[in-house]
């Protein structure tokens, strides 16, 4: 860039003119005589050259603007139309250098919004992993024995049933059998002898075959409810003749081994998505397992049962209609509904269904049909550790509440249930097997 200085008192602006950056000058006395720029200077003879006047008249000296060319009779007047040249160039710099700036602001805050959902998916899935058992933090026998140290130390558990309490852990471990220390046993006879005596505003009452209840243990708390719902399935299926022979008298297991019956049967083929979910290994984590594990590994038991799924709701305000009536149809079917003189209880020999929902699951034993024609589940929840007091015999509706559910109290978006009904032949097992690649259910509605 090529820079004319003036020292004289006069007007200056910097124009391009040739390829560089030049001083255009006039003093107030002379300004054509001034120009600082030798292309500007040509242009300005030849223009005034090129004019010719009449003889007698004097000579109009003109003036060329060596950005767009156009043609001034007066310096001034160039000078103004030249600076206005340089300010329409000066703002577009400006608007140009504006841009540029908005688009680094741009970037800048595009790469920060990208780092910041970076770390909160993978929060977010820190989150899901330690949730749902995946965050290799160690399975049931690692969280009893944390929990028993834990005890000890607040002084909730004196050393010496701490020392007693993990031998049984550990030979209940070695055993694959569950000790049994969180089992309620006849429950189910219990209800069935309230009802016969109470419940005046019962149409029927249908309860499933006897049942065990099961709930969490310190080795399990806030992620076995799976678990604890098929050893309650389990527990129902032992008692009956109809199941005696496929399940060989098998043991209620331990949690632990129910873990390690779910991986043989990926390893034979069951549900390979659901496998690889889990990377083929659910014993000693604390991975929570839902409808499908359990489906999967009653199938693989040769338990014949259905996945139905109540995906959204099919009643007023977020409720489940359609879920209720589908258990009701469960145990009414075949105890011959359509007679009038029914008997208002109704104690089946079906199991019990496993319930499924967002975060928990529970196992329903029954329903009541009341005579406004409302109804009312019943629940066994693993989370209630208080199920001893249905056993009293001064029980009340009040003690039922822990175990009634109804409608409006049911709003999760979605809800899947697993009812048994009946036996697999080996050919069976193995069609449902190699379906399982893709497992459906029955969706509702």
């Amino acid at each position: 860039m090529v820079e004319h200085n003036c020292r004289s008192k006069s007007l200056s602006s910097r124009i391009f003119c040739c390829g560089s950056e030049v001083a255009v000058t006039s003093s107030s006395s002379n300004p054509g005589e001034n120009t600082h720029c030798s292309c500007f200077s040509r242009l300005h003879q030849k223009s005034t050259k090129s004019q010719t006047t009449p003889k007698g008249y004097a000579k109009q000296r003109l003036y060329v603007c060596p950005m767009c060319k156009l043609v001034f009779e007066n310096w001034h007047i160039l000078q103004e139309h030249v600076e206005l040249h340089l300010t329409e160039s000066r703002a577009e710099e400006c608007v140009l250098a504006d841009h540029q700036f908005a688009q680094q602001l741009q970037e800048k805050e595009n790469r920060q919004s990208r780092s910041h959902e970076t770390q909160t998916e993978q929060e977010e899935f820190q989150k899901l992993q330690k949730q749902y058992g995946l965050n290799n933090c160690g399975g049931y026998k690692n969280q009893a024995l944390q929990n028993m140290d834990r005890a000890v130390c607040r002084g909730q558990m004196n050393p010496a049933e701490y020392h007693r309490r993990k031998a049984e852990v550990m030979e209940s471990l070695a055993k694959g059998e569950d000790d049994g220390r969180t089992k309620t046993l006849g429950l189910m006879r219990a209800l069935n002898e309230y009802y016969q005596r109470s419940g005046t505003d019962m149409k029927h009452v249908y309860l499933c075959a006897e049942t065990d209840h099961y709930h969490a243990s310190v080795g399990d708390n806030g992620w076995g409810c799976g678990y604890r719902n098929f050893q309650m399935l389990l527990s129902s299926l032992m008692k009956m003749e109809q199941y005696k022979d496929v399940l060989q008298d098998l043991v209620i297991p331990c949690i632990p081994k129910i873990q390690i019956m779910i991986e043989e049967a990926w390893k034979t083929g069951f549900d390979p998505q659901g496998a690889a979910s889990f990377e083929n290994k659910l014993k000693g984590t604390r991975a929570w397992i839902g409808a499908t594990e359990i489906y999967c590994l009653l199938t693989f038991l040769r338990i014949k049962c259905q996945i139905v799924d109540f995906h959204q709701p099919t009643g007023p305000s977020g409720t489940h209609p359609r879920l209720f009536e589908r258990i009701r149809q469960y145990y009414s079917l075949g105890s011959n509904a359509a007679l009038r003189l029914q008997p208002k209880v109704i104690w089946t020999n079906k199991p019990p269904i496993y319930l499924q929902h967002q975060g928990h699951s529970r196992t329903v034993v029954g329903v009541e049909e009341r005579n406004n024609g409302t109804l009312c589940l019943l629940i066994f929840d693993p989370g209630n550790q208080e199920m001893q007091k249905l056993l009293r015999s001064d029980i009340t509706g009040m003690n039922l509440k822990m175990i009634r559910r109804f409608i409006g109290s049911m709003k999760h978006r979605q809800y899947q249930i697993v009812a048994i009904n009946g036996i697999l032949s080996a050919e069976e097992k193995n069609a449902r097997k190699y379906a399982s690649s893709i497992l459906t259910a029955e969706n509702v509605p």
